[in-house]
């Protein structure tokens, strides 16, 4: 006759309340949290000295891409003041107008960070800022749209592309990167059609996105860079504070688990694709009011600056994890070297080769930040 042991009925009514119990990824969470506690004592007694020396490295690993962005500053201000005998560099007119020009790559990179975070790349971000940006020019300016109702379209395309995206992802179980790819290519030639491979300007039309994004300005600094950061707020509130994040980065650690503990994960996947492609669609938007024009080609090139931006945010703020305000400090710190490269009459070809090596040694130091173990994408 067999017996059930006390700990296998336990284990096995554990279970069965997991997967009922609509609290199932709180209680998930808290074993988490409580394993990381052991682990971090663990170690802390392994070592058998003080803790402040691994605070003091902790911190340093944090915030290192900060002590590197002001380093930089400084390097690239003392070289300009010895050569040029100048300081046209460290002033805040180059600094406005470095932040300003950069909100839209802020804003791109803020919106790969979805998927990313979930296990997904998205290589079609770009494009879908590219139409959307084309949808809101053309919008205004050959059928007289008002402005609110051509940027809700956009918004909308840029839903409509993510969620294209999830569909073929999810259902036909294809890697992300050849989906996101081939949508790429998809909606580029979608912008050359539908702009008949022409840049279309909204100057003479309705000035209100201009104002709105370019002409208003905080310290003498584009608004949309204010709308950058605004948008970094929220999604370091929502990836930190919020049932949604929590669950985005369960989903990117390990699907298994996530599933085990309840989450729909095919669901979690799906509207961070979504939320990237509406992001990828604001970001189109304030290219259109900080430039005043859309093309179909020219926005493409941001691809690679955000990828290297998230990547090298990886590796700070919160290492190991794709991060809001480290993919900020990010774009900041390639933003600063390649004004700095500018001013010193540098050649512009070098600026590809910056936002390269940019990324090959971000991906580079965030695999040392995880501790040389592959990084957990799934297809």
């Amino acid at each position: 006759m067999l017996h059930r042991s006390s700990s296998d009925s336990d284990g096995s009514r554990s279970l069965t309340s997991t997967d009922s119990r609509p609290d199932a990824v709180a209680a998930y969470e808290a074993r988490i949290a409580e394993l990381e506690r052991k682990v971090s004592r663990l170690q802390e007694q392994r070592r058998g000295t003080s803790i402040v020396p691994g605070r003091s490295k902790q911190f340093a690993e944090r915030y290192a891409i900060i002590a590197i962005w002001v380093l930089l500053i400084a390097a690239f201000a003392i070289v300009e003041q010895v050569m040029f005998g100048s300081s046209r560099f460290f002033s805040w007119s180059n600094f406005a107008t470095m932040f300003g020009t950069q909100g839209v790559l802020v804003v791109l990179t803020l919106g790969l960070l979805l998927p990313l975070t979930a296990g997904d790349f998205d290589l079609s971000i770009a494009a879908t800022m590219t139409l959307s940006s084309l949808i809101v020019a053309i919008q205004i300016t050959a059928f007289g749209t008002p402005t609110p109702v051509a940027v809700a379209m956009a918004l909308l395309a840029g839903a409509v592309i993510g969620g294209l995206n999830a569909f073929f992802i999810l259902y036909f179980r294809i890697h992300s990167l050849i989906v996101t790819l081939g949508m790429a290519t998809f909606v580029i030639g979608i912008a050359k059609w539908i702009s008949a491979s022409r840049t279309v300007s909204i100057f003479g039309a309705d000035p209100t996105l201009i104002q709105w994004i370019n002409q208003t300005r905080l310290f003498n600094i584009s608004m949309s860079f204010w709308y950058a950061l605004m948008l970094c707020v929220l999604i370091w509130y929502v990836l930190e504070y919020t049932t949604l994040g929590r669950r985005l980065l369960f989903v990117g650690r390990s699907r298994e688990v996530a599933h085990l503990a309840g989450i729909r994960v095919d669901a979690v996947r799906a509207w961070a694709l979504i939320g990237s492609g509406v992001i990828a669609a604001l970001a189109g938007i304030l290219a259109v009011g900080v430039n005043g024009s859309a093309d179909p080609s020219s926005r493409i090139g941001l691809l690679l600056p955000a990828f290297a931006a998230a990547f090298l945010g990886a590796t700070s703020i919160v290492p190991g994890r794709f991060n809001p305000w480290g993919s900020f400090i990010g774009v900041l710190l390639l933003a600063t070297g390649i004004s700095g490269l500018q001013i010193f009459g540098i050649p512009n070809f070098v600026q590809d080769l910056f936002y390269g090596g940019g990324l090959i040694l971000a991906v580079a130091a965030s695999q040392l930040v995880r501790r040389r173990r592959p990084m957990e994408f799934g297809g």
